[in-house]
């Protein structure tokens, strides 16, 4: 089992004591993913990033996590090969050679 595989498991036993599958359908799962991002964000909100706290980073980081892999979960996902499938996909977007120190979006390079 992987890491992403036993902390999934660990999430759904954790929203499972609590009976919160209920509430954990795709679009909630994505309202709340989304939530957390925006938390993540304020915490760099009017700071340098240097200034920003890295334990808040932590928790609104850990939280993204929880609700990404709980999504994967609920939408029959494998993290490790939809990632992997990203990596190879955006390898053929943006190849070293045309793509390398430019923050150009692929039609643009």
């Amino acid at each position: 089992m992987t890491t992403i595989q036993e902390l999934t498991k660990k999430l759904i036993l954790f929203r499972d004591e609590r009976d919160w599958d209920q509430f954990h359908n795709p679009k909630d799962l994505s309202l709340a993913l989304s939530i957390e991002a925006s938390e993540l964000l304020e915490v760099f909100l009017w700071k340098t990033p240097e200034d920003a706290d890295p334990e808040k980073i932590s928790e609104e980081l850990a939280d993204v996590f929880a609700y990404a892999l709980l999504l994967a979960d609920r939408c029959n996902l494998d993290v490790h090969k939809i990632v992997e499938e990203k990596i190879l996909k955006n390898s053929l977007k943006y190849p070293v050679e045309l793509s390398k120190g430019s923050a150009k979006k692929y039609n643009e390079i």
